[in-house]
């Protein structure tokens, strides 16, 4: 699977000089919506595998990350291409929503 977990240190290399859009999930292990949407967004890196990378980060470990982006409240769903943030998804989605969420945001596949 094309799940990794994002530190500080590894941002600029896997987000910002990625060659594809980036689906970021902010969350925390205390966090009970953030537990239930994840297996949602392992369900995303499966379906769109190739088309976008998928990246989880905490924020108690990495709160450079969830600053940077103004994230006042996990989880938090972001989608950035070419480094720049063009979606935000603030709260848990069903993993139908969620899927549709990304589509949406990656357009057709081609």
């Amino acid at each position: 699977m094309s799940e990794l977990q994002l530190t500080d240190a590894t941002f600029e290399k896997q987000v910002l000089k990625s060659d594809k859009p980036v689906l970021v999930d902010l969350w925390a292990p205390w966090c009970g919506p953030c537990r239930m949407v994840g297996p949602a967004v392992e369900d995303v890196a499966r379906r769109f595998a190739g088309r976008v990378k998928v990246l989880k980060v905490n924020v108690d470990e990495a709160p450079s990350v969830a600053e940077r982006f103004g994230a006042r409240s996990v989880p938090t769903l972001l989608v950035l291409q070419g480094g720049r943030e063009v979606a935000r998804q603030v709260g848990a989605l069903p993993a139908a929503a969620l899927g549709r969420w990304v589509e949406a945001q990656l357009g057709p596949a081609a």
